[in-house]
């Protein structure tokens, strides 16, 4: 795809979480600042800190392996400290402003960034949830302070953009589906994959992959995978958020011993291994606005059986190009992943997935295209 030549002149500021943090919005923001530094001149910043250490339920916040930083200019949890960062961001005299918003916390401060500039900058929020699945009291105050102050917002599923339009009815929005991840490498063989892992090859193997937190059902796929025979193997992979004491009752009385959990934040460089394994990669979510799991998926072509909640579900046609859980009561999952490996269904997904080449063309850049032209229709309307 051709750059635009009106928004390759651009000048744009950036601000989101990006390396050295780690997690799914950095991998998500790194990828796109990519593609806008080729259409447009970017000038990208982050945080200090995003959250308090004895606030933050993880092990760390920061991905000690990455090669790549970016400018810290706030904690967020400091206001004081968002003067100084207003200023820097102020200083660099951007055309667009663009910041990714997924947290309501964030609200005050997003808000006081974007009162900062000039009216000439036009400011942009990719919104990837403006809901949270863990509700706060301040959630809609903080929402819509935050909506008052941009002009345009980039949602990331349509249930985002209800969301948006219940809280702000004249926002003028565009809907961008979160392209398939492509930083993680090719597939690799499964059957080496399965060695490496521990696993046995003849088995069956699931997949629940990703930050572990009470709204993504482990807890209901660990009941179900009790009513599963000893033909199916079960993989956790990813770090739990806070107590992790009832994941381990649920597998210590799971009535299949099948289960590999690995408690702990998957290098980027051992993603390929998890879903080269995989044969069904489980997302039993219980809220969600869309994945950044699924995104993974799709970069591999492994089959995804989701619950159909927010916009997990918007773009697979189920039996088709994947798999929609009609039901979250553990005996029921089981009986749905039963039915896929009964039936040839799960062959059907994969031959339709295999004529999806995600590795061979690049989303991201049509995503930063499409955000662009975006903007610089609503500049050109202001």
């Amino acid at each position: 795809m051709e750059s635009n030549k009106s928004t390759s002149k651009l000048k744009v500021t950036f601000f989101s979480a990006l390396p050295p943090f780690r997690g799914g919005i950095s991998n998500f923001s790194e990828l796109l600042l990519i593609e806008l530094e080729k259409k447009s001149k970017v000038k990208a910043f982050t945080f200090k800190k995003q959250y308090p250490d004895l606030l933050f339920p993880g092990k760390t916040q920061f991905n000690q392996n990455t090669k790549n930083y970016f400018p810290r200019i706030v904690s967020t949890f400091n206001p004081f400290s968002y003067f100084k960062a207003r200023r820097i961001l102020k200083k660099s005299d951007p055309d667009i402003f663009i910041t990714n918003y997924w947290m309501s916390f964030f609200g005050p401060m997003m808000a006081f960034f974007a009162k900062g500039f000039n009216k000439r900058t036009l400011k942009i929020a990719i919104i990837h949830n403006l809901i949270p699945h863990e509700k706060r009291f301040f959630d809609k105050v903080f929402n819509r302070i935050f909506l008052s102050r941009y002009d345009g917002f980039a949602v990331l599923s349509e249930s985002v953009k209800e969301n948006l339009l219940s809280l702000r009815k004249d926002a003028k929005c565009i809907t961008l589906f979160h392209p398939p991840y492509n930083q993680f490498g090719l597939k690799l063989n499964r059957a080496e994959s399965i060695i490496k892992l521990g696993l046995l090859p003849e088995r069956k193997t699931l997949l629940f992959f990703g930050l572990i937190r009470d709204y993504k059902g482990l807890d209901s796929l660990l009941e179900a995978f009790s009513f599963l025979d000893d033909s199916f193997q079960l993989v956790i992979a990813g770090e739990v958020y806070g107590l992790d004491v009832k994941y381990h009752k649920l597998i210590a009385s799971s009535e299949n011993k099948n289960i590999l959990f690995i408690n702990d934040f998957i290098p980027d460089d051992q993603v390929s291994i998890y879903f080269s394994a995989t044969d069904l990669c489980i997302l039993p979510y219980k809220s969600a606005t869309q994945s950044g799991i699924k995104a993974i998926a799709d970069s591999f072509q492994i089959p995804v059986l989701t619950t159909s909640v927010g916009g997990l579900a918007e773009s697979i046609v189920p039996n088709e190009n994947g798999f929609i859980l009609d039901n979250l009561e553990p005996v029921a999952i089981a009986d749905q992943i039963q039915s896929i490996f009964n039936s040839d269904a799960l062959e059907k997904v994969n031959e339709f997935l295999k004529k999806d080449k995600y590795q061979e063309v690049n989303l991201w850049e049509e995503f930063a295209e499409r955000l662009l032209n975006f903007c610089q229709n609503l500049k050109s309307k202001n």
